[in-house]
């Protein structure tokens, strides 16, 4: 079943809306999926990959991007793909109608501004929340009723064809290369040092060993002028 949705913008992972899951009945690991959720937003650019599932324990992380807005929904790991990213879809065009790129990409945006969009969220979600439910329901509206449960997957079949081309990540790897990117920075910033440490040493080293090629060399001029003078002068 469906958990929890939470939208972003993936210029800079600042939270748009999200779900009220205050009825959720299992909410023990909700919280660290919503925290994996907001580590995603952070990795993300408008560049990524559009559509993927994470995979984490019992439930999987399905995001999609469009125009630069990321749609995230925690699902169980059981819950079909092809429902999630329809339902994902539904909610990035009624997200865009109803607040265009000049609204939700607009700098200085505080958290949150489109809490509103919780009602659009949630009428949606229930419609989603059991598999079985949302096949019967289909993507027809009240009038697709009738058409029982095969219509509905017929419909989802047109709509997400190439839904076993959405590439699937694992949370453990993400969470691996996120520290291994941290400790590629952080050997990064140890070799700017040494390499700083490295230069001082060698302009001393240069600087030490012209001191011991031209110092005999000076101190014989030196001696020369001096017996030149008294000699002459």
């Amino acid at each position: 079943m469906v958990r929890s949705t939470l939208i972003a913008r993936a210029t800079d992972g600042l939270p748009l809306a999200a779900s009220n899951d205050d009825d959720e009945q299992d909410q023990s690991k909700l919280p660290e999926y919503k925290q994996q959720a907001k580590l995603i937003f952070r990795r993300l650019t408008a560049d990524s990959e559009p559509r993927c599932s994470i995979e984490s324990g019992q439930c999987t992380l399905h995001y999609l991007i469009a125009d630069s807005i990321v749609y995230l929904v925690i699902a169980d790991r059981s819950y079909p793909r092809k429902l999630a990213f329809s339902y994902l879809a539904e909610l990035s065009t009624e997200f865009a109608r109803s607040y265009p790129p000049s609204m939700s990409l607009k700098p200085g945006l505080r958290p949150y501004a489109f809490v509103k969009f919780d009602t659009f969220i949630q009428r949606t979600k229930r419609l989603y929340l059991d598999p079985r439910g949302a096949e019967a329901s289909g993507k027809g509206g009240p009038g697709a009723a009738g058409t029982g449960a095969s219509a509905g997957l017929d419909q989802l079949n047109e709509d997400l064809q190439d839904v076993t081309r959405i590439m699937t990540k694992n949370m453990e790897d993400l969470l691996w290369r996120g520290d291994s990117l941290d400790r590629m920075s952080t050997m990064s910033s140890s070799l700017r040092d040494e390499s700083l440490k490295y230069r001082k040493a060698a302009r001393k080293i240069n600087i030490d060993a012209a001191i011991r090629k031209w110092a005999p060399v000076g101190l014989g001029a030196l001696f020369f002028f001096v017996f030149i003078y008294y000699r002459f002068w």
